[in-house]
């Protein structure tokens, strides 16, 4: 999914390629959450957020080559960095805990019988699977948020 305008035909390596899905390692934590050390979860949100300064990084020497000038060039970082970090990291990684959390209490109220341990593996599972039906409205809301916002801020 491209997600900000690109010359034509150009592919963004970190946005429209399957590294993108390093971005998405902190909600695979989150899924697992449930029967890993929280160390394991943070380590996750490490990988993310090195994907995220990878990308900043990129779209940062991307302006610079263009010749954009300290101003656009800092524009473009600002630009990629709040959109990264809302988009593959902080709220798709409180979406996924949310859904884990609350599957898991749900399943401990609707089926108390069931041994905690695969109501866990449940909650795990369902956390997985939500992964990719949230990544392109997430995606979507924030490019809408950063167009109503940050983008229209530096474009006036």
């Amino acid at each position: 999914m491209q997600v900000k305008t690109m010359a034509e035909g150009e592919k963004d390596f970190f946005r429209d390629t399957w590294v993108r899905f390093i971005g998405y390692s902190n909600e695979v934590g989150e899924s697992f959450r449930p029967v890993v050390p929280v160390k394991v979860v943070r380590a996750t949100y490490g990988v993310a957020f090195a994907y995220v300064l990878a990308d900043t990084a990129d779209k940062s020497w991307k302006m610079y080559k263009k010749g954009g000038g300290p101003k656009k060039v800092l524009l473009e970082t600002g630009d990629a960095l709040i959109w990264q970090t809302l988009a593959s990291v902080a709220i798709p990684g409180l979406v996924i805990n949310r859904i884990c959390h609350y599957t898991l209490r749900y399943l401990e109220k609707k089926a108390p019988k069931i041994p905690h341990t695969p109501r866990k593996m449940a909650a795990v599972a369902v956390g997985l699977v939500s992964i990719p039906a949230i990544v392109y409205p997430i995606d979507l809301g924030v490019t809408l948020l950063m167009n109503a916002t940050y983008r229209k801020w530096y474009h006036t």
